[in-house]
């Protein structure tokens, strides 16, 4: 007899289930499907950058250079050039100060998973420490 205690079983097919409780979180047009912590069970980085909220950055960062560098003297001044509401354009700019952590997150398309623009448009503290605990903690 041949002894098959240590042979591999390459003969066997087995499969395994394994059952785990996750989320959906709409996300503009797309759905998210969010684990249990808090992640996005998507791990590929195109999947989960958000544009939008990468064009709102990159917006408040360009207006908030434009206005230090005296390309215009007021954000009226801006709004009504660009043709957008003075109060839209204030509220971009303010994105320009976010924490380095914040912005980069969101430019991986690593921030949390129920992170929206609605969010980052409402206000927020200056201090980057509060602001990551405002917008990356993890949401029970």
């Amino acid at each position: 007899g041949t002894d098959t205690a240590n042979q591999p079983n390459c003969g066997l097919q087995t499969s395994i289930t394994r059952q785990v409780p996750v989320d959906y979180c709409k996300w503009g047009s797309v759905t998210v499907m969010v684990l249990p912590d808090g992640s996005r069970a998507v791990a590929r980085r195109e999947a989960t950058v958000d544009n939008t909220m990468v064009k709102v950055l990159a917006r408040g960062f360009r207006w908030q250079r434009l206005l230090y560098a005296g390309t215009y003297a007021t954000i009226e001044d801006m709004a009504a050039a660009e043709k957008i509401n003075p109060s839209y354009i204030s509220r971009l700019m303010r994105l320009a100060y976010l924490s380095p952590t914040i912005v980069e997150t969101i430019l991986d398309g690593r921030h949390p998973a129920h992170l929206t623009m609605k969010d980052l448009m409402q206000p927020f503290p200056l201090e980057w420490a509060a602001q990551e605990r405002q917008f990356l903690a993890r949401r029970p």
